[in-house]
């Protein structure tokens, strides 16, 4: 079995070992990015694991698949399936043809067609997510249903954990599809029931004391990143959600513990941890609040 696989991130890793004992005959990943304040020119999750693990793998970083180059190339190395999760790009007509494409979106498709599935499950408090294996057409994350698994979604899990969790899923998901193949009956999608999601911007993480569930599943989504923050700058590094009906006004301090600092929300109320003011190391909230001169009653924004 010739397999040419796509992917960037750590889900994609998660996935293409246990295709190693197969003939992988390439990976497609993104090109290096500069990272941090530095701009370090760093790989890809999936290059890196592949440079140690799978040495014999050629990798390519094409800036674009339409080039006819890129095509080519992927036509002479004869895949029998192209295998692509998180890659970050859309495949060509061209590309679609040349063998099976199968695609390891990490929702219960047709919910969360797009960039962000994870993210958007935890944002919406979903108890239930999974990983679907498609076989791709020219639509985004439309094709037909090969095979799906599903996942419980803890109300302790962010976007981390949730993310290590579908990864393991579509691990053990994807040899059993392209083993059984030729015997599986794929089925469409039922499109009535699509919603789709846009990528994750910075902004995305600004919150305000209007609903403490809210705050809390914004916590849960944007864990990894870009995390959460008030208008006025304050990240909230790590919080509980500890009421979700009672009201108060925004951002009134309940209770400063020793550590904790409990805040109200106009519904719902929440515990907050640790913080990070701008440009500051972060801190336990119950430091930050009394540097500030601040009591029960006063208000955090």
């Amino acid at each position: 079995m010739r397999i040419l696989f796509m992917g960037t991130p750590a889900y994609a890793t998660e996935i293409l070992k246990p295709l190693l004992k197969y003939e992988v005959v390439g990976l497609f990943t993104q090109p290096d990015k500069p990272v941090g304040r530095k701009q370090i020119l760093t790989p890809p999750h999936i290059k890196a694991f592949a440079e140690k693990n799978a040495p014999n793998i050629p990798i390519f970083q094409p800036k674009s698949l339409k080039d006819k180059r890129v095509i080519e190339q992927i036509e002479d190395l004869k895949p029998d399936f192209i295998v692509v999760a998180a890659y970050g790009k859309i495949l060509p007509k061209e590309i679609l043809a040349l063998a099976p494409c199968i695609n390891l979106h990490a929702s219960l498709l047709p919910k969360y067609r797009g960039a962000s599935p994870i993210q958007h499950a935890l944002l919406n408090g979903d108890e239930i997510s999974g990983v679907t294996a498609m076989l791709m057409d020219e639509g985004l994350d439309t094709g037909d249903i090969l095979g799906f698994d599903v996942v419980r979604v803890e109300r302790s899990d962010n976007a981390v954990t949730l993310f290590d969790k579908l990864s393991k899923s579509a691990a053990a998901l994807t040899p059993l599809v392209l083993e059984n193949f030729d015997s599986i009956s794929s089925f469409p999608q039922n499109g009535v029931d699509a919603s789709y999601c846009k990528k994750i911007e910075k902004r995305d993480g600004l919150v305000e004391f209007d609903d403490a569930k809210e705050v809390f599943n914004r916590y849960r989504a944007f864990y990894f990143w870009p995390g959460i923050f008030l208008k006025e700058g304050l990240k909230l590094k790590e919080l509980d959600l500890i009421d979700t009906e009672e009201r108060h006004r925004p951002g009134e301090i309940l209770d400063i513990g020793e550590t904790s600092v409990k805040i109200g929300c106009k519904r719902g109320a929440l515990e907050i941890f640790r913080v990070q003011p701008p440009s500051k190391k972060e801190m336990d909230a119950a430091s930050y609040v009394r540097g500030k001169r601040l009591k029960v009653g006063d208000s955090l924004v």
